[in-house]
């Protein structure tokens, strides 16, 4: 789910998160790391207490030896807040500086930077809707079916967009649009989910919580944006929720906070090490807009 990094400058003003959400991972091309090492979540634990203090004591002959102090329990960014707080803040320190102040994502490659000229396409934003649904479709239905009982909590949470885009979709057709097959960045993202979903749930927990918290706040804006620029202003369906989103949103954190309490540490890292991969999965579907 060309550089988008364009969405976030064209009014920054605008594209302020929204007070009823907390922001969550936009998934624009520039936020997407290029290097598929631990470099940026090892910035995730610098700067960090925790190591081991000894003292220097003299014993009964002079001789200085070495006491180990108590060792105080190392904590993580956000920790004490539960464990959504620590993905919002790897998430977050994947935006650049100009995105986020906790932002440290420096861009370096060609495709990072601003375009000249934003202008999504009616074409670009179908091949971007029928890709999202895939992903959520796959999502949806690893949910239900629950290889592993963590997932049973995440059904029927309000936050589904599989239906809502099959609504779009099929307005779309109604207008006289050819409804594209998937295409490659849908369908890659789609398989990855679908192998993690039977092995690796700490991983597959990362995906449902960048995938649906990033439209739930920067995927609105960008759907403001596009829908201002080719559908003179058409809210979409699938940028509208029955009941409270924030209340939504809320149900959600807990119930993930609740299902990472039984995770060792080692699983909780292991969760976290995996955002950059869902932001590189969710920004390649991301840049169809401007195809």
């Amino acid at each position: 789910m060309a550089s988008l990094t364009s969405i976030s400058q064209l009014n920054k003003t605008r594209f302020q998160t929204p007070p009823q959400a907390q922001f969550h991972p936009n998934l624009a091309s520039d936020f997407l790391p290029k290097k598929r090492g631990s470099i940026l979540f090892q910035g995730h634990f610098r700067n960090l207490s925790g190591m081991p203090m000894k003292a220097k004591t003299a014993g009964k002959n002079g001789v200085v030896s070495a006491t180990t102090a108590e060792k105080p329990k190392k904590r993580y960014p956000g920790e004490a807040k539960g464990f959504v707080e620590e993905m919002r803040f790897v998430a977050m320190r994947l935006h650049t500086r100009e995105q986020a102040k906790e932002g440290e994502k420096e861009v370096k490659e060609p495709e990072e930077r601003p375009v000249a000229k934003w202008e999504p396409s009616i074409d670009g934003y179908l091949r971007f809707l029928v890709d999202s649904k895939l992903v959520y479709d796959t999502l949806e239905g690893i949910i239900e079916k629950a290889a592993f009982p963590s997932y049973a909590e995440f059904g029927n949470t309000g936050l589904e967009r599989s239906g809502s885009l099959a609504k779009d979709l099929e307005w779309f057709k109604e207008q006289g649009h050819v409804i594209p097959e998937p295409s490659e960045p849908g369908n890659r993202y789609a398989e990855y989910l679908k192998e993690l979903s039977d092995k690796n749930p700490q991983a597959l927990i990362c995906h449902f919580y960048n995938i649906y918290f990033a439209h739930s706040a920067g995927g609105r804006m960008i759907g403001r944006k596009v829908a201002e620029k080719i559908l003179n202003g058409k809210e979409l369906e699938f940028y509208k929720w029955d009941g409270d989103l924030s209340q939504l949103l809320q149900n959600v954190r807990d119930k993930l906070n609740k299902v990472a309490e039984s995770w060792t540490r080692e699983e909780k890292n292991h969760c976290l090490e995996e955002t950059e991969k869902s932001f590189k999965y969710s920004g390649d579907i991301l840049r169809l807009i401007l195809s």
